[in-house]
């Protein structure tokens, strides 16, 4: 049982709820885990001038994912910055070259399900993750959120991301606010959750 994790991170936000949902699915027996980034479609020296080429080294090492790859999963998380209440650009652009296993059906039934950040607690973070899910809706997969059962997201205690409609990050007015343990335990939790899921629906 394979569950993909494909995400786009400019300043490593995604990158560690990312690597947080895989912690999760791992912890479920059977899963292989595979972390994957989307190409990049702005130049080096625009994102040497917005300050994020830092974060992109960090993620080097981390393969670039390719369409095939999604048809290959059981089970697919997809991570994306908040962007005017949508996915980012680089996201879109993959997704929009799916074309292909959308006429083979390739997606139909899997699990699919979403992570987000925003700058603020009300920058976008519902908003992306439902627009997203018309996406996954179109090529028929199962949209997995989620669920209360995961506390931590209803806490009044603390500013913090989180859903029933996926795990979510507050990265501040400035983007200096790195995901709370509130919000990786929430892409935890949803990575755990995903890979249960697909389990049952390949067993």
């Amino acid at each position: 049982m394979k569950v993909l994790i494909v995400y786009y991170s400019m300043y490593g936000h995604i990158y560690k709820m990312a690597q947080a949902a895989a912690e999760g699915a791992r912890s479920v027996d059977g899963a292989e885990v595979v972390l994957r980034r989307v190409p990049e479609t702005l130049p080096q020296e625009v994102l040497e001038k917005m300050g994020a080429d830092h974060a992109q080294n960090e993620q080097a090492d981390i393969p670039l994912c390719t369409v095939e790859e999604l048809g290959e999963a059981d089970a697919v998380i997809f991570g994306t910055p908040t962007r005017f209440g949508n996915m980012c650009g680089q996201m879109r652009q993959f997704l929009d070259a799916t074309g292909q296993l959308w006429m083979q059906g390739a997606l139909v039934g899997k699990p699919g399900s979403v992570i987000t950040s925003a700058n603020t607690q009300h920058g976008g973070q519902e908003s992306t993750l439902l627009s997203f899910h018309i996406t996954l809706l179109h090529q028929g997969m199962v949209i997995v959120g989620l669920p209360y059962s995961f506390q931590g997201q209803m806490t009044t205690e603390e500013i913090t991301g989180c859903s029933p409609y996926g795990a979510s990050v507050v990265a501040g007015h400035d983007g200096s606010r790195l995901p709370s343990d509130n919000e990786l335990a929430g892409a935890r939790f949803q990575g755990e959750h995903v890979a249960q899921i697909a389990k049952k629906l390949t067993a």
